[in-house]
């Protein structure tokens, strides 16, 4: 597969990084999840039609946009997502998907700006997850997010070093392929003997409070959505093992609830193989399927 095309989009503030995949003249954007990057999105990417072109943000304080300055947040996110659908969809409503973090921000932008979209995909992500009553969301994002938190401080000698540390990841090193590579080698900068990931730990714990705190707006952009919507989840989780992220009930919950939403497992992946494994085709599949 060829390297993606890579672009500026002018945004509040400063410019983007987006990843430009395909040529065709049909339109999706993507938004990513809370560490990730719009590399995330390759192998999705490849299994699309060549009638298709995907535009994938790097969001602020993530990859090629790490120095972008904030705001952050599921508004500021989703505005950038529109101004990517309106920067690249000639006029005509888009797809827009997202995984984990950026399905929230996919729905966001759905429910906000309708105008612009045509369908929305969200990937093992964007259901309202309320906090239980008197949690600390503080302590929480600590004991949730501490070990990626603590990778985004770390420096590694050398970018092998950095690769070897997500070959040993239980969740991808079992299902290691050329996209996860990719996506990984993607992440790294920083000079010689002190590589780190572009993904700067600010925006990423603003980020990971608004993922613990969001529910009863996402909530309201569930009731509001005036477009088609698909949920894709998987049954294995963060650790590659079960649970997946999102349970069988809290999936129907939502559904029931949610007149456009209609939600598929996909079998045999995790929260990150969904989009970079071998069921990153049905994942491609389902977007450019859906009405």
């Amino acid at each position: 597969m060829t390297d993606p095309l890579e672009l500026e989009l002018p945004v509040d503030g400063g410019t983007l990084r987006v990843l430009r995949f395909g040529t065709g003249p049909r339109t999706a954007v993507a938004a990513h999840g809370i560490t990730a990057s719009g590399m995330s999105f390759r192998a999705l990417a490849r299994h699309l039609h060549p009638d298709w072109s995907l535009f994938a943000l790097d969001l602020r304080g993530r990859g090629g946009s790490a120095d972008a300055p904030g705001p952050y947040g599921f508004d500021a996110h989703a505005a950038d997502l529109c101004a990517a659908a309106e920067r690249w969809g000639d006029g005509a409503p888009v797809a827009v998907t997202g995984q984990s973090m950026g399905a929230c921000v996919a729905l966001r932008a759905a429910a906000r700006r309708p105008e612009l979209f045509d369908r929305l995909l969200m990937i093992d992500g964007g259901l309202p997850m309320p906090l239980e009553e008197g949690a600390d969301p503080d302590a929480l994002l600590d004991a949730s997010m501490g070990p990626i938190l603590a990778r985004l401080s770390r420096t590694f000698e050398s970018d092998e070093a950095y690769v070897d540390l997500f070959r040993t990841h239980p969740a991808l090193g079992p299902e290691w392929n050329d996209d996860i590579e990719a996506f990984v080698r993607y992440d790294i900068t920083g000079p010689a003997g002190a590589r780190r990931s572009r993904a700067q730990e600010g925006p990423v714990r603003l980020d990971g409070r608004a993922l613990l705190t969001s529910a009863p707006a996402l909530a309201e952009d569930l009731a509001r959505l005036a477009v088609p919507a698909m949920l894709l989840h998987a049954p294995r989780g963060l650790t590659g093992a079960e649970p997946g992220m999102l349970s069988g009930a809290l999936v129907a919950h939502w559904t029931a609830r949610t007149p456009r939403l209609t939600a598929e497992a996909v079998p045999d992946c995790n929260h990150y193989t969904i989009l970079m494994g071998p069921r990153a085709k049905t994942v491609a599949d389902r977007l450019v399927g859906m009405a």
